[in-house]
């Protein structure tokens, strides 16, 4: 039954993750009471089935790698609620309540190693892990695209040339307006980073079914995609939060690029991505 309430509250947190975003970047009210009550009713749902576990064992310590990771996940979550009821510090939540949801997704799977029901079930979860995981990056290239493209409209536009003198910016007169390359820059954005998410999700699915277990998170590649969605959550904080916009925004975008390219590096180093249903 402990595993019920498990999967209850992973729902629960999918919710509070889905809800945290606009409650922090957009300052949402409404959004932070959703955010609040579905955490906390995912918390002691959580809790419930915590106490459930180790009684249905006869014990009072976690063994096993996913009772650690639901017990782990369960300290996570109520450091945050401590954080937010002493200091409605909301904005941690973004880091926390995805982190919770992670760590009690794959417990949430079973005890056992989650086995698809056919290969072709299979291939259909890897094609949409890859097609998630491309367009979260081909997002980011287009965000970074249209940071570049700030800084030479920019330049462009404060270069006036005088009455009678030929410009050598005359050739990029077709860019479009400041404001919509940074519309459009955040909306890239926006869009990549729920792509991310699920990539990464269906990724900790796909690997159930491999000899590959729990060492999964401690694969380089995973590590860095993790990293690149850290990347995605600050460059929405920045550019959302913040307000940070213009010359600033391309600068960190640029950043970004860099921590991307990296992303791509530590794949060669990986082995989970040579893995095939076992």
């Amino acid at each position: 039954m402990y595993l019920f309430w498990l999967r209850v509250a992973a729902l629960l947190y999918a919710g509070g993750c889905v809800a945290v975003f606009p409650a922090v970047f957009y300052n949402s009210i409404p959004w932070r009471k959703t955010c609040v009550h579905l955490g906390g009713l995912a918390f002691f749902f959580h809790f419930v089935s915590v106490v459930e576990m180790l009684v249905q064992a006869h014990r009072w310590m976690p063994v096993g790698v996913r009772e650690i990771e639901s017990l782990l996940a369960f300290v996570v979550a109520g450091l945050f609620f401590l954080v937010w009821w002493l200091y409605e510090a909301i904005s941690l939540g973004i880091f926390a309540l995805p982190a919770t949801f992670f760590l009690v997704f794959v417990p949430a799977l079973g005890p056992n190693r989650y086995q698809f029901p056919s290969q072709r079930v299979w291939m259909s979860w890897l094609v949409a892990h890859i097609i998630a995981l491309l367009l979260a990056y081909a997002a980011l290239c287009f965000s970074l695209l249209a940071s570049v493209l700030y800084l030479v409209q920019e330049r462009r536009i404060k270069a006036k040339p005088k009455p009678g003198q030929s410009s050598r910016w005359a050739p990029l007169d077709w860019l479009p307006p400041l404001d919509t390359l940074e519309r459009l820059a955040l909306a890239t954005l926006e869009f990549g980073f729920p792509c991310m998410t699920i990539g990464l999700i269906i990724g900790s699915v796909l690997v159930q079914q491999t000899s590959l277990g729990a060492s999964y998170f401690l694969d380089p590649n995973i590590l860095a995609s993790f990293a690149m969605w850290i990347v995605y959550v600050t460059l929405l904080s920045l550019r959302l939060g913040v307000g940070l916009r213009g010359r600033r925004a391309a600068y960190v975008s640029g950043a970004a690029l860099v921590v991307m390219m990296a992303v791509w590096a530590v794949n060669f180093f990986s082995q989970v991505h040579r893995f095939g249903p076992q």
